[in-house]
């Protein structure tokens, strides 16, 4: 029997190979009230067309450098799609794009999405993107596009992927890091709300071998299941960063702690030259790290090279503003402690002292 006559009376349709071109459209529809919120100077907040509009000259930037980051949520989107949890994680996504803009001293303009999936579900998918959207409005950019892409036999069952991309503009002279950044200059950090979104991989492991199910009480988190704490989303710093370098406070620069924790992030923001020296002592550190600590076993420095311990970013202020940093971030909701300060380097490039409290 040849394959014609294997083909239904009428023939095929990319529905019945599993793309369904209607449930994407509502989709567009659904989130389009999501999009609007999103509006500011230089966007509309309208999607739907071939491409996305920004008018930079309404932004009120007068010689603008624009800077671009893009990433993606990891396996922790794996913890949503187990437990349907989809709310949150579009705000991870924004975060781990607009975060890396703000330590170039770039205000993030715009964002774009892109939402992979083996059969779309409007209700989960309006979830991730009104979460996309919420992430926009707390880092002041605009939602100005995406796509979605329903691709059968890629995805398997509930699983999807997320990726964003933002853009961002800094006027020439204010970029970061600065180039008078020295030895002396003092080590503020601004605490995270947890995990964020690095070494899930790591932390899924951590929950097999502690046997607890998504939904059992999280041993470090009172009223919360294991899922909800673990899902807490990544903390978005724009507006409290770009209000302190508005205020002219002497902001040398700025580190944003993700994968490859204190160790590999910090020297990214660094001349040869200098080293950060780190207290550990003088870090908060959340209940969650001594949990992943004790019931992984792992080391110190281990923990040091895969989570934020507590810290989601990591200013370097000139000592005479240190004090009016921490007042002003502060004062902006976020929680903020001097931990150390740059020296001279001789050796490695982030050195510590003291110990975490785990």
């Amino acid at each position: 029997m040849s394959d014609a006559q294997n083909l239904p009376p009428n023939g095929l349709s990319y529905k019945q190979a599993g793309v369904d071109i209607d449930a994407g459209n509502a989709l567009v529809e659904a989130i389009k009230p999501a999009v609007r919120s999103t509006r500011r100077p230089g966007a509309d907040g309208e999607i739907g067309g071939f491409g996305g509009l920004f008018d930079l000259k309404a932004a009120g930037f007068r010689d603008p450098v624009l800077v671009a980051a893009n990433d993606g949520v990891g396996t922790k989107l794996k913890i949503a799609i187990d437990t349907g949890r989809h709310d949150t994680i579009g705000q991870d996504l924004v975060a781990m794009c607009v975060n890396d803009l703000v330590v170039q001293g770039a205000e993030p303009l715009f964002f774009l999405d892109y939402f992979a999936t083996g059969k779309l579900d409007v209700t989960q998918g309006t979830a991730i993107v009104e979460g996309i959207a919420h992430g926009c409005r707390l880092a002041g950019c605009a939602l100005i596009g995406g796509e979605t892409a329903e691709m059968p036999g890629m995805y398997h069952g509930n699983d999807y992927d997320l990726a964003g991309f933002a853009v961002g503009a800094a006027e020439r002279d204010n970029l970061l890091p600065r180039k008078d950044i020295g030895a002396g200059d003092v080590l503020v950090a601004i605490a995270s709300s947890g995990v964020h979104s690095n070494g899930y991989s790591l932390v899924r492991k951590i929950v097999d071998i502690s046997g607890l199910a998504w939904d059992a009480p999280a041993p470090f988190a009172d009223g919360k299941t294991l899922a909800e704490a673990l899902l807490e989303p990544t903390r978005i710093y724009v507006k409290p960063l770009l209000a302190a370098l508005k205020d002219g406070l002497a902001i040398k620069a700025l580190a944003h702690i993700t994968g490859g924790g204190f160790i590999d992030n910090i020297p990214r923001v660094l001349p040869e030259h200098l080293a950060a020296d780190i207290d550990l002592a003088a870090v908060t550190v959340p209940a969650v790290f001594g949990w992943l600590s004790r019931t992984g076993g792992m080391e110190e420095r281990e923990m040091l090279r895969t989570f934020n311990c507590g810290v989601g970013m990591l200013v370097a202020v000139s000592p005479e503003d240190a004090d009016k940093l921490v007042e002003s971030l502060t004062a902006s909701g976020e929680i903020a402690s001097i931990v150390g300060q740059l020296a001279e380097r001789n050796g490695d490039a982030v050195t510590f002292r003291g110990k975490l409290a785990l």
